[in-house]
């Protein structure tokens, strides 16, 4: 559907050959790009080398690379290698993540938005002694307060947002300015029963009612602790995750597309607890060209 070009895929504990057949799917089914996020499993870069050489028209995208995980220099050369061996088809994705991802790596946190600044500045300087890619790999930094939106404006192609509400992706339209791209991440789960929706969007979401900054950035729209605490009020969970039928969710989808996104990434919930393969119902609903 209009809008709808990126899926964000959790891929660390499948076998290879299931996720090589998933990116496959996807291509079919006419979607542009597969954003991987960076956890504890497999190495990020390596896995996008291997999904592109698996594919032939598919995007991959680092969704997004930790700046604690990796130098400005090895981020750069990653960039610019597998832009260069398949044919453009890479998207750097960055962020700062958390803390508690930093202390894990064995990195002392610092200021978020200086932080990124130096990080990119450090990619646009490096000198990478290799072929030019037939086109250079776009960046977007995972943004979501004022600061970092506005050093993705001034920085990179657009920003990432994830998890925020509708009025987020106003405010985030309105700093970025018209011609930075705006990725929205939309969880979306397709179940018209609320009771079951929300269980699963709670199950999805559980990690991230804890840390701070993303509970900052809610208090900003009104959901303050009673509504991230306990498992998430059905207020906040109906906020960040658009569940329903088709229909329901292709107009949340609709509705951050005129708030001022570009493009939406789906991040699927599964209705069916326990289910042993991705909601591609979901997903051929939600497929471009699909509708």
């Amino acid at each position: 559907m209009p809008g709808v070009d990126g899926v964000l895929f959790y891929t660390d504990a499948m076998p290879a050959q299931d996720c090589v057949a998933d990116a496959l799917r996807l291509e079919v089914l006419g979607y542009d790009a597969v954003w991987l996020p960076d956890l504890f499993g497999r190495e990020l870069f390596v896995t996008a080398g291997y999904l592109l050489a698996a594919t032939t028209r598919l995007r991959v995208a680092t969704g997004i690379a930790n700046v604690y995980a990796r130098d400005a220099m090895s981020a750069a050369q990653a960039a610019r290698t597998l832009s260069e061996l398949y044919g453009g088809r890479f998207i750097l994705g960055l962020g700062v993540s958390h803390p508690q991802a930093a202390s894990a790596r064995g990195h002392r946190w610092e200021p978020p938005v200086q932080k990124l600044a130096a990080y990119l500045e450090g990619i646009a300087s490096a000198a990478v002694n290799a072929p030019e890619p037939p086109s250079a790999a776009p960046i977007f930094v995972a943004a979501h307060g004022p600061r970092m939106l506005e050093l993705a404006a001034k920085r990179a192609d657009g920003a990432n947002t994830y998890l925020m509400p509708l009025e987020h992706t106003r405010q985030a339209r309105e700093i970025l300015g018209p011609d930075k791209q705006l990725n929205v991440v939309l969880p979306c789960c397709l179940c018209a029963d609320a009771a079951v929706a929300r269980g699963v969007a709670r199950k999805g979401l559980s990690m991230y009612l804890r840390l701070p900054a993303y509970k900052r950035q809610w208090a900003r729209f009104g959901l303050d602790d009673h509504d991230s605490n306990d498992g998430g009020s059905d207020r906040l969970i109906d906020s960040l995750v658009a569940w329903g039928d088709e229909a329901a969710i292709r107009a949340r989808i609709a509705a951050h597309i005129e708030a001022g996104a570009n493009r939406i990434i789906v991040l699927p919930y599964h209705a069916v607890p326990k289910a042993a393969e991705r909601p591609w119902d979901l997903l051929a609903a939600l497929a471009p060209g699909a509708g």
